[in-house]
C-alpha cells in the first residue's frame, strides 16, 4: 500500500492511495490537485549516501569508496511533492540526485545483514539537490552542499516493503522540463540495503522513521530557476518538484 501525509480541510491528513484516488482515515475521498504534499513521514535522523554508485563517482572522477561514506542531513531540508527548490543566487553547479530512500519501521542495534530487511517499513523517492560550489572535498561534505531549507524533496508515498519485493532491482530515472537525463537501477549500488542498515546499527541505534538515502547513478547535470524536475523509481512513483530563486522567499 501507498500512504502519504497531506495539507487539506484545515488540518495535516494521513492518507492511503486507492484504485489512484486519496482515501483519508476518516472515509473521505480528495483529490490530489485540492491538496498540499508534505514529506510522507515526519523522519527521524536522514542518513545520506555519497558516492554509492560506482559510475557515479567515476562521473566525477573519483572511485568508489572502501566502505560506506556516509553523512546526516537535518528534517529542515525535507520538502513535499510539487514542493520549491532554492537555488541561490551566484551558485555555479546545483544538480538533482535521484535516491531510494529507505524507510526504517523498528528499532534497530547490531542487525545481521540476513535480517536487516525485518527492519524495513517501506520505501519513498528523495531527489536530494547537491550545490557543488559549496563542496570542501567529496570525502568531507560540508553542511552547506546537503542541508539547506527545501534541499531533498521527498514522496510522494512511502511504499510498503510487502509491495517491493527486490528493491535492489529498480530502475530510477529523471527528467528535467520533460527531457531524460538520468537512469539508472538500484542493483548497481556499491553497498546495498542490507549491508547499509546492518553497517549504520553496528555502531548507533536506529529508530523507526529514520532514513537512509542510499546514494545516485550517473547523469546529474546542472539546473537552474524555472526547471521542473521529475524523479521516478519503478514500483514507488515520480516525485516532482520545481527549481526557484532566492526572490521567491524574500530573503
Amino acid at each position: 500500500m501507498k500512504h502519504a501525509r497531506i495539507a487539506c480541510y484545515g488540518g495535516i491528513h494521513e492518507v492511503f492511495d486507492l484504485d489512484g484516488k486519496l482515501h483519508l482515515r476518516d472515509g473521505r475521498i480528495v483529490q490530489s490537485n485540492e491538496v498540499v504534499w508534505l514529506p510522507p513521514i515526519e523522519a527521524g535522523t536522514i542518513f545520506a549516501l555519497g558516492l554509492n554508485y560506482a559510475d557515479h563517482a567515476s562521473e566525477i572522477s573519483f572511485k568508489a569508496p572502501d566502505e560506506p561514506l556516509v553523512f546526516i542531513k537535518g528534517p529542515n531540508t525535507l520538502i513535499g511533492h510539487e514542493g520549491q527548490t532554492r537555488r541561490p543566487a551566484g551558485v555555479g553547479m546545483m544538480h538533482y540526485e535521484c535516491e531510494l530512500a529507505v524507510v526504517i519501521g523498528k528499532t534497530a542495534r547490531h542487525v545481521s545483514q540476513a535480517d536487516a530487511y525485518e527492519y524495513v517499513s517501506g520505501y519513498t523517492i528523495a531527489n536530494d539537490y547537491a550545490i557543488r560550489d559549496y563542496l570542501e572535498n567529496y570525502y568531507r561534505p560540508n553542511l552547506a552542499v546537503k542541508n539547506r531549507d527545501t534541499l531533498t524533496p521527498i514522496g510522494p508515498y512511502v511504499v510498503d516493503k510487502e509491495d517491493i519485493p527486490n528493491p535492489m532491482n529498480l530502475y530510477l530515472r529523471t527528467y528535467v522540463n520533460g527531457d531524460l537525463k538520468q537512469e539508472g537501477s538500484t542493483k548497481d549500488m556499491v553497498f546495498d540495503i542490507a549491508y547499509l542498515i546492518s553497517y549504520l546499527s553496528s555502531f548507533m541505534t536506529l529508530q523507526e522513521n529514520d532514513v537512509i538515502l542510499t546514494g545516485t547513478p550517473k547523469g546529474t547535470v546542472n539546473v537552474t530557476e524555472g526547471d521542473e524536475v521529475i524523479t521516478e523509481i519503478e514500483g514507488i512513483g515520480s516525485l516532482k518538484n520545481t527549481i526557484v530563486g532566492d526572490h521567491v522567499f524574500q530573503r
